[in-house]
């Protein structure tokens, strides 16, 4: 068989694979299309919550009614945070604190397409706390019921305990000095 022969008999690579992509168009399903979020989301904005956070994964909030929300943390020095999004998801413009908590601060933020309410407990403290906001635009209101567990402090490196000293000797007051006399003055002569 003549080398020209042979070629000719073996199939195209691009017509194969012409076919082949075709026969898979067929078989796709039409699938609705996720817009990917072009918002972007910083580090600094996910360090420092609580090691304890319990939140409800999703709000609906309305102007009719304040939505209620449930927060339990412990008390470790971090936040926590309810995420909240207008439809879309986009951030709210701004959030209004209607009313402040006992024991504690309310920070709204804005991280990545979402708005974030943190509630940061005093340091110490345990027991109940609440508050309440507003969100623009829409006038939608959160009431928020917190529970704050006593946390443990973040781990910090104890010093090694020092090898034992030796006794010191007693200690004697030191003796009297005599105040420093004038210094002579120099004439120029």
């Amino acid at each position: 068989m003549s080398r020209s022969r042979i070629m000719a008999s073996l199939p195209r690579p691009s017509l194969a694979l012409a076919a082949g992509l075709l026969a898979l168009a067929g078989c796709a399903q039409d699938r609705p299309a996720q817009t990917a979020s072009t918002a972007r989301v910083y580090a600094v904005d996910l360090q420092g919550g609580a090691k304890l956070c319990t939140v409800p994964d999703q709000v609906n909030l309305s102007a009719d009614r304040p939505a209620e929300a449930r927060m339990v943390m412990g008390n470790d020095g971090g936040w926590c945070g309810i995420t909240l999004a207008q439809p879309g998801p986009r951030p709210y413009t701004a959030g209004l604190v209607a009313n402040r908590p006992e024991h504690g601060r309310v920070h709204v933020r804005t991280v990545g397409d979402r708005t974030r309410v943190d509630y940061i407990p005093d340091r110490g403290f345990t027991g109940t706390d609440a508050f309440a906001v507003r969100m623009l635009p829409g006038n939608a209101a959160m009431q928020v019921a917190v529970m704050v567990e006593p946390g443990t402090a973040a781990a910090t490196p104890t010093a090694a305990p020092a090898a034992a000293a030796p006794a010191a000797a007693p200690t004697r007051p030191a003796p009297a000095r005599a105040a420093p006399a004038k210094p002579a003055s120099r004439s120029n002569r």
